[in-house]
């Protein structure tokens, strides 16, 4: 009799346990461009206020870095890039679906933390003044390749050689100036724009860089994950749009909605 009443308690647990609803996702983790750590952040907090008890975790660097570690199994569910080269490339390599989605267009500027550049121009870092110039690496980070191409545009290239110094993202290069390493250099217009940036800043005029059209992409190992997609649809709003406008980034009219 007490085998069979535990079997018949164990029969009505496990069918109360199969009638309840699936858990919903509660966690993604995000792998992002380091020109988006104030402004994913902000959207983040602001989704989160919105969608309580979800946990979205970001993992900040150079696009390219990224788009390495997407290729070799890092479990990110979706990929914000500087450009939309990376993307693209992850989509055909079969790493990520769907159409890699246009978010916003970033722009890069010349930023000290402790001189007044007003007036100063790319051509002018060839002068001694400017001793240590801070970029990112052009091999892997879309603004750092965005840096070379306006120095190369301006014809000085070759001549600040010796004062370069590189960092390995966007955000390690403004590490340098912010600390003093380096007392110029270029970095994405949303660092020079944040709360906490200090120093003066002038914007490098786009017609010396090719447009930086920063996207996303939903991942494979998110392809089934409906909290991402959520949250890539959130980003297409008009409150994560108006955070991108704060730090100065120009957002394209409203992409299609992610599926």
């Amino acid at each position: 009799m007490k085998t069979t009443s535990a079997r018949l308690i164990l029969a009505c647990a496990l069918s109360f346990a199969l009638s309840l609803p699936a858990t919903a996702q509660t966690k993604i983790s995000v792998a992002a461009a380091a020109d988006l750590h104030g402004v994913l952040d902000r959207i983040i907090e602001t989704y989160n206020s919105e969608h309580p008890g979800v946990q979205i975790d970001v993992v900040y660097g150079s696009s390219g870095n990224l788009t390495t570690q997407i290729e070799q199994g890092a479990p990110f569910d979706v990929f914000f890039s500087a450009d939309s080269d990376f993307p693209e490339r992850l989509v055909r390599n079969g790493k990520a679906v769907g159409k890699p989605l246009q978010y916003a267009e970033g722009h890069i500027v010349l930023w000290s933390a402790s001189m007044d550049l007003k007036g100063v121009t790319v051509q002018q870092l060839t002068q001694p003044r400017f001793t240590r110039i801070a970029i990112a690496n052009p091999a892997h980070a879309p603004y750092g390749k965005r840096s070379e191409q306006a120095l190369r545009a301006a014809g000085v290239w070759d001549a600040v050689q010796p004062k370069i110094v590189m960092g390995e993202n966007i955000a390690q290069t403004a590490q340098f100036i912010r600390s003093g390493n380096a007392q110029i250099g270029f970095v994405a217009e949303s660092f020079a724009r944040s709360p906490e940036a200090k120093g003066s800043y002038v914007v490098v005029p786009t017609s010396m860089y090719q447009p930086l059209k920063q996207s996303f992409v939903l991942t494979q190992h998110g392809a089934n994950a409906a909290l991402a997609k959520d949250f890539m649809a959130y980003v297409q709003g008009s409150k994560a749009r108006a955070v991108f406008v704060q730090y100065g980034f120009y957002v394209p009219e409203i992409a299609a909605p992610v599926h």
